[in-house]
């Protein structure tokens, strides 16, 4: 019998619009490689297929909404479909690359076919290379769900086998079939009539609403009803188009202010954004008072109560969850290390309710899987209303050695988080071998100055890295 999708997942796929597309981005960027060329990657992915085989299946819907739709394998699965071509024009500078990841995010996955892309990009400076993956949230369905973009990495130059496994699609099920399972399931499993009906017979536009009013319910009453998100040009109405823009920074550098200031590597990079944020609004003309802040939806890994850290792999796993900390950036303070404390306190008042998981948990459970992580901060962005929050900070932990793919050595790797309605822009943060990646996400038409806030990324780094001296 066909897997059926999770009442949470099919929420997506009815939530995603043309200017709210449900797909959570990759971007890796390769030296100059030996043999890494768009034939090798293409043979790549089809060996090492067999450990993602969502990945070779649809989403079929049931004939009158009768039960949630089912994944069933794809008939004429096309590799060459998914796995795509690109080039960037001379010289191949980053913004050439932002932009073309700007427009490649732009654009909705095709619900006829399985839900993910991947670009092979040519033409970087240098020689480079890089690989965009666009993968939709309704894959990505818990903590230690596995990537497409996940599967073609090593830990060293020599690949790694992995056994080939013939497929063959099994038969995919006809309308009378999809109505059967449907049947059957209603019958051996009475509570799903209350998802069904809740599911298939609401459009899109309701089911929005119930999932924002569902999920925001008592949470929104208890904790921030009371205070409404301030008034913020990041909430907007937005298009279809975006823009992207890429900051590298150095995580010796976040070493060095936590060490310096205590709290956390994640504090640093909140106050960063912090101080970014605070200089974005005084470019803009937006009135600052020292009363001033932009509240940051951060989804933190948690692991629920009663599991062993020590634990398997798969246990801890199981045990995890996403919990969303609304955090109040003070970009009315204008001391960089105020604001640090002021953060390292909001998020040190969530840490005391639940039981975070580390860095190193995270990688030892998930491998090295940013878009998985990162689509789970999406998901719990998408669940709250727009009131509650003005941005989305999600923040995902890598192996601070080497990665590659077909010999080529992963140089740089960007987040790319997608926007939720009335949401201008999400940003998502990445560390990997030394680096701390952030990629910021944005509405084309309401956020032509990213570019300005990645640059004021840097310099509010900067500025905290001074105080350390």
């Amino acid at each position: 019998m066909p897997d059926r999708l999770s009442a949470l997942d099919v929420t997506f796929l009815y939530l995603e619009t043309p200017t709210t597309p449900m797909h959570v981005g990759s971007v890796a960027v390769f030296e100059p490689p030996d043999s890494f060329d768009y034939d090798r990657l293409v043979s790549l992915v089809d060996q090492r297929m067999s450990l993602v085989p969502r990945y070779r299946q649809v989403v079929r819907h049931v004939p009158g909404h009768l039960a949630k739709p089912v994944w069933v394998d794809a008939q004429d699965f096309d590799i060459g479909y998914h796995v795509r071509r690109s080039a960037l024009p001379r010289p191949g500078t980053p913004d050439q690359l932002a932009e073309l990841i700007a427009r490649l995010m732009s654009r909705r996955l095709d619900r006829s076919r399985p839900l993910w892309e991947m670009n092979f990009v040519e033409g970087l400076a240098d020689g480079r290379l890089a690989v965009i993956t666009k993968t939709h949230q309704a894959l990505v369905d818990g903590v230690s769900a596995v990537d497409i973009g996940q599967v073609i990495l090593d830990v060293d130059k020599t690949p790694r086998d992995v056994p080939e496994q013939p497929w063959v699609p099994r038969r995919e099920p006809g309308p009378v079939g999809l109505l059967a399972g449907a049947v059957t399931e209603l019958v051996s499993r009475p509570s799903a009539v209350v998802d069904t009906l809740r599911l298939g017979m609401m459009d899109a536009a309701a089911t929005a609403s119930s999932v924002a009013g569902a999920a925001t319910g008592l949470f929104a009453a208890v904790r921030t009803a009371a205070r409404p998100a301030p008034e913020s040009p990041l909430n907007v109405t937005i298009g279809e188009q975006r823009r992207f823009a890429m900051v590298r920074t150095e995580l010796a550098d976040f070493k060095r202010v936590r060490a310096r200031h205590g709290g956390t590597i994640n504090d640093a990079m909140l106050a960063t954004i912090a101080g970014a944020m605070r200089a974005w609004l005084l470019t803009r003309g937006e009135p600052v008072r020292s009363s001033s802040a932009i509240r940051a939806m951060v989804p933190v890994s948690v692991r629920a109560e009663g599991t062993d850290p020590d634990e398997d792999e798969t246990a801890v796993a199981a045990a995890n969850r996403v919990s969303t900390y609304l955090v109040d950036l003070p970009v009315g303070e204008p001391s960089a290390v105020i604001r640090l404390h002021q953060v390292s306190f909001a998020m040190q008042a969530h840490a005391d309710a639940g039981q975070s998981v580390g860095a190193s948990a995270l990688i030892r459970v998930s491998g090295f899987a940013p878009p998985t992580l990162h689509a789970l901060g999406a998901k719990a962005a998408n669940g709250l209303s727009r009131r509650l929050f003005n941005l989305v900070v999600t923040n995902v932990p890598g192996p601070q050695y080497p990665l590659y793919a077909a010999g080529a050595r992963m140089a740089e790797v960007y987040p790319v988080v997608p926007l939720a309605r009335g949401q201008a822009l999400s940003i998502g943060i990445t560390s990997y071998d030394g680096g701390v990646f952030f990629g910021l996400n944005a509405d084309r038409d309401a956020m032509s100055d990213v570019d300005v806030i990645a640059d004021l990324v840097v310099e509010s780094l900067a500025e905290l890295v001074e105080t350390t001296r």
